[in-house]
């Protein structure tokens, strides 16, 4: 319901922005039936971010079969969306600088995506003696990840390794997100790293969780 509501609130944001233009053109006379009578739903934009403990991460990790704990060891080392994983050739990840490049995201525009030391290792060992138009992940039947295709097996893993609540593909998004910041990662380059074209999402998800960050403010 909250989720619903929040859209609701966007939209709203886009509908008012139009209609004022019209009212600024001077094709309607009148602002009030939006400007003051419409009132957006409080509280619903309110930062709710659901992450892996550490030891959670494990236990899903282990669950899983070989392909699927690849592309979900992925996600945990890169923050990268589903999609783009599963877009990812060998030759996108550059070991001499340690980054993923993501030629294609949800926003259209390409980046890269700077790994730490154990992402560098885990993307070399994925890496390693393939060709650079190989997918770096794989299914096991070796048919490339599709559309919801790890779905089911994300659903039973979170039953196996009793993860409660269940998490989606997305919610590794934010556990590497969670895990970097409060392993003191720079917030420029989580946003960076997430596709963000500035702070303002990933200070309002994460900033609390950097260290020093109450000091910080005081």
């Amino acid at each position: 319901m909250r989720k619903r509501c929040g859209s609701a609130n966007r939209t709203l944001t886009t509908l008012k922005a139009a209609l004022n233009h019209a009212y600024d053109e001077h094709l309607v006379n009148d602002n009030s039936a939006w400007g003051r009578r419409v009132r957006p739903f409080k509280g619903v934009d309110a930062a709710r971010v659901r992450y892996l403990k550490v030891e959670e991460a494990k236990r899903l990790l282990n669950a899983g079969e070989p392909q699927l704990r690849q592309i979900v060891r992925g996600a945990l080392e890169s923050g990268a969306r589903y999609s783009e994983l599963a877009r990812l050739q060998c030759a996108d990840f550059n070991s001499d600088s340690g980054t993923l490049h993501v030629r294609r995201s949800k926003s259209r525009k390409e980046r890269h995506i700077v790994l730490t030391e154990e992402g560098i290792a885990f993307f070399e060992s994925m890496t390693a003696g393939r060709q650079g138009k190989l997918p770096i992940f794989t299914r096991a039947n070796g048919e490339v990840w599709r559309d919801n295709n790890q779905q089911a097996g994300l659903e039973a893993v979170n039953e196996a390794a009793s993860i409660e609540p269940p998490v989606t593909f997305h919610h590794l998004r934010h556990t590497w997100a969670s895990l970097s910041a409060m392993a003191g990662m720079p917030l420029q380059v989580i946003a960076r790293n997430l596709g963000h074209k500035d702070t303002r999402m990933a200070e309002k998800h994460y900033a609390h969780l950097c260290p020093g960050y109450v000091s910080d403010l005081f």
